[in-house]
């Protein structure tokens, strides 16, 4: 009798649905304040960021890195991480601020991607011309 009961209870906790899903992965975006064009060589240009997700789960990590494809410069985020190209770094806060410093005279652009462990991922992209390469244009 006890094994028919217990059987019987097994049955019922595996045939029930009650339509309730645990949903992990929620899109997210990477809004941006305005960012300027024009860099001199050894200037900082400042870029504000806010993360913007469409919903929550307790255990969702993010992680930002860059990549540099023109140009030389480097990003550093307003905790005084200096990052280095391609590696990931933990992502902690919402809003944020990253810190381009030009090191070359001509164009430059990055690209810096923000992750979350579930495999989604956010592109953003900027590019700086250099201030003296244009007044030096406009002489001519």
């Amino acid at each position: 009798m006890a094994i028919a009961v217990c059987a019987a209870v097994a049955a019922g906790f595996s045939s029930c649905d009650d339509g309730v899903e645990i949903r992990q992965a929620y899109a997210f975006t990477v809004e941006t304040m305005p960012v300027q064009k024009h860099i001199a060589e050894g200037e900082t240009a400042e870029i504000r960021c806010c993360l913007l997700r469409e919903g929550r789960y307790a255990d969702t990590r993010y992680t930002i890195r860059y990549f540099q494809p023109d140009g030389k410069g480097s990003l550093r985020m307003d905790d005084g991480t200096v990052f280095l190209p391609n590696d990931r770094y933990p992502l902690v806060k919402e809003e944020f601020r990253l810190y381009y410093t030009s090191a070359s005279s001509g164009q430059q652009s990055i690209d810096v991607y923000v992750e979350d462990n579930f495999g989604q991922c956010v592109q953003l992209s900027f590019q700086f011309t250099n201030e003296k390469t244009e007044k030096e244009e406009d002489d001519v």
